[in-house]
């Protein structure tokens, strides 16, 4: 959930991608009572307030050695990595009702993550994130998509092995790469630079951020970067480059953050896209509130998304030329 910047901080975990291979370690891992387990429930995770940080919400975790109950044979647990020789898991417990699942794990509230990443940690935002992603690809390849037959877990849920002896197709987690983009107007005077950024329909209102968009077959990334712009807002765009990128698990997006320089200034919205776009000054972006500021007539895209990181990046450098 967080920038390049974050990355190293953000997990801090050995996803052990060797050992992870052989079965026999980890089924002694899950013996392991340190062993910990986060439970997920319908894409939610299990959140609950920080006793010694009110109002800071944290990851719950649980002792893989007292919630046994929570695994079951249709849904193994998927193994995330070490930190501090300590094992994580992802547990997925959507084939229980609600109230049944916050039986068994007896503590927090299963939260969709959007809502409250920008205000958790950035380790157990990353996480959060990681099992979210894990099994949700998990819980979309139940079946084989050449043979259709069921695939089965394998390399502690980081491979799904088709169980059809004469297909065997071994099918790994896919990631869908998207550009996200801050394209800029340079001026005669750090007064008169501006960025182009926009809002869709379905967003709070006042909210604005960088354009965005899939990447698609065939072209490279600087290529979606100048199409997706283009198409958006009928800006053409030059002097393409790579800044930052940031794990999207919602559901399984890698975003790739880019800065350009605007080659034409006349906006021109594609209304299937986007409800507005428009050239904001440094001051006026200062001057915005947070996505969750209602009061504001302008606000920012929220603090742990790469649209963010992108705009502030810009204001750091508005008076250079």
């Amino acid at each position: 959930m967080h920038t390049r910047e974050q990355n190293y901080v953000m997990l801090g975990l050995d996803r052990a991608g060797g050992s992870r291979q052989d079965p026999g370690w980890i089924a002694a891992r899950l013996a392991e009572t340190k062993s910990r387990l986060i439970p997920v429930w319908r894409g939610r995770n299990l959140i609950e307030q920080c006793e010694t940080n009110p109002g800071i919400p944290r990851l719950v975790s649980l002792p893989i050695g007292q919630s046994q109950a929570l695994i079951g044979e249709d849904s193994p647990p998927a193994f995330l990595g070490l930190h501090d020789e300590t094992a994580f898991f992802a547990v997925d417990l959507s084939r229980c009702a609600k109230e049944h699942a916050l039986a068994q794990v007896g503590r927090g509230e299963f939260v969709d993550l959007r809502r409250v990443g920008p205000l958790m940690g950035s380790s157990d935002a990353g996480l959060a994130a990681f099992a979210r992603g894990l099994l949700h690809w998990q819980h979309t390849t139940q079946y084989c998509g050449r043979c259709g037959h069921a695939c089965e877990n394998r390399q502690g849920g980081h491979m799904r092995l088709c169980g059809n002896a004469d297909c065997a197709r071994e099918i790994y987690p896919s990631i869908h790469p998207a550009v996200i983009m801050l394209v800029q107007r340079r001026g005669t005077g750090a007064s008169s630079r501006r960025c182009l950024l926009g809002r869709h329909r379905d967003w709070p209102k006042g909210v604005y951020s960088t354009l965005a968009g899939f990447v698609e077959i065939g072209e490279s990334l600087e290529q979606a970067v100048a199409r997706e712009v283009l198409e958006e807002s009928g800006i053409r765009v030059d002097q393409i480059r790579y800044q930052a990128s940031q794990p999207w698990p919602f559901p399984s997006s890698l975003m790739l953050g880019f800065r350009a320089n605007a080659t034409s200034t006349d906006i021109a919205v594609d209304q299937n896209e986007l409800e507005d776009a428009r050239w904001f000054s440094a001051d006026e972006l200062r001057a915005a509130g947070d996505w969750q500021d209602e009061a504001a007539a302008l606000r920012l895209p929220r603090k742990d998304s790469i649209s963010r990181f992108l705009v502030e990046c810009w204001l750091r450098e508005s008076g250079a030329q």
